[in-house]
């Protein structure tokens, strides 16, 4: 069923393009600010007046990013590749035979429609019904890295009025690839590739930075594959990987090339759960954490250690924080009888969008599109 997706674009980019925000700033604003206007992938400035309540999401890994935020009661629709979510089933099915269900999309009266740019690439006509229909429709690019799939995961928190939510999730996910990075410090990485129906992740790919935070180096990038594309017997086996990642809804490749590799002949597959692997969203970090469990498990030790130190000293800065406030609410007091005590207020702000980046069209497969 898979292979009669081959060669539809999967998209190079999800999630509004903007200029960063400090990390700081966001993550102490109680609430977003609006009206807020950006420009999207598709150049189109778009305007949100107030915080929308209905959202429809597209695609999964949109639906997945609302409901890692603790948003997904504001979510009104998602795609069929996002029933894993739990409670997903609850929600109107916007997916159609031949892509997104504009009708069923139009029926469901959304404040915001999230679109990835897959969707805008292969079917730009239903994104332009949705927006003659008078929806606001942002089109959004995907990150190529887990550093850009936190700050898409900051910015879906911007658009969507979960400011606070957003970049606590993305920071979390960037305190992750820290301390990925710091427990892989030194060690030895051996070659991997990452396989599923004769395809292969090359360099440009958000999962080819899942696989070397994980302590991989990508085979397919170091053999000079872009993007996603085929992969041919000979390359298998020049390459020789050490270690073969596959999604969990593909097969394990064999044949003689791929029979003839270490990975192979020692077992050394390493199945992850497709919708953390294949989705640039929040739950990519544990692809990586499953694959480097399984590579490097003295290493995957000493980042569960680091993760636990990051929660302890993160658990004790809001102590201190709140410790902090209170002293100051108990200490400060009316100058006289007739004058209230001061108090403090901070004004929220909303993260500013700047111009989008350039899109990058990926030559890949449509079943993985569909799935993102």
């Amino acid at each position: 069923m898979f292979r009669r997706f081959v060669a539809i674009l999967i998209a190079a980019t999800l999630i509004l393009s903007a200029a960063p925000v400090p990390v700081a700033a966001t993550a102490q604003a109680d609430q977003c600010t609006f009206p807020t206007t950006f420009t999207d992938a598709t150049g189109s400035e778009i305007t949100i007046t107030e915080d929308p309540e209905r959202i429809v999401t597209t695609n999964p890994s949109a639906a997945q990013t609302m409901w890692e935020i603790g948003a997904r009661e504001e979510v009104v629709g998602v795609s069929q590749y996002a029933m894993y979510l739990d409670g997903a089933s609850e929600k109107t099915n916007v997916s159609g035979s031949g892509g997104v269900n504009v009708e069923a999309v139009i029926g469901l009266e959304p404040d915001l429609v999230l679109v990835p740019n897959t969707t805008y690439i292969a079917e730009p006509d239903k994104v332009r019904q949705l927006r003659d229909a008078g929806l606001t429709v942002a089109v959004f690019e995907s990150g190529d890295s887990l550093t850009g799939v936190a700050d898409k995961v900051e910015r879906v928190g911007a658009i969507t009025g979960n400011c606070e939510a957003g970049a606590e999730r993305a920071d979390e996910m960037r305190t992750s690839i820290e301390n990925m990075e710091r427990a892989l410090d030194g060690v030895e990485r051996p070659v991997g590739l990452n396989s599923f129906f004769g395809y292969t992740s090359g360099s440009g790919t958000f999962i080819s930075d899942v696989m070397t935070h994980a302590g991989l180096r990508n085979g397919a990038a170091e053999a000079g594959i872009n993007d996603w594309g085929q992969i041919n017997d000979e390359l298998v086996v020049t390459m020789d990987p050490e270690y073969i990642v596959i999604p969990s809804h593909a097969p394990v490749p064999s044949g003689p090339a791929y029979n003839s590799t270490t990975a192979i002949q020692e077992g050394n597959v390493i199945v992850v759960d497709a919708n953390n692997l294949q989705q640039p969203a929040p739950r990519a970090i544990d692809a990586s954490e499953t694959i480097l469990e399984a590579v490097h498990p003295d290493a995957y030790e000493r980042y569960q250690q680091l993760q636990n130190e990051s929660a302890t000293a993160e658990t004790t800065s809001d102590a201190t924080t709140e410790d902090e406030t209170m002293t100051d609410e108990q200490t400060t007091e009316p100058t006289d009888s007739t004058t209230e005590a001061p108090q403090t207020t901070s004004e929220s702000e909303s993260p500013g969008f700047g111009p989008v980046v350039a899109l990058v069209a990926l030559a890949a497969v449509a079943f993985v599109a569909r799935r993102r």
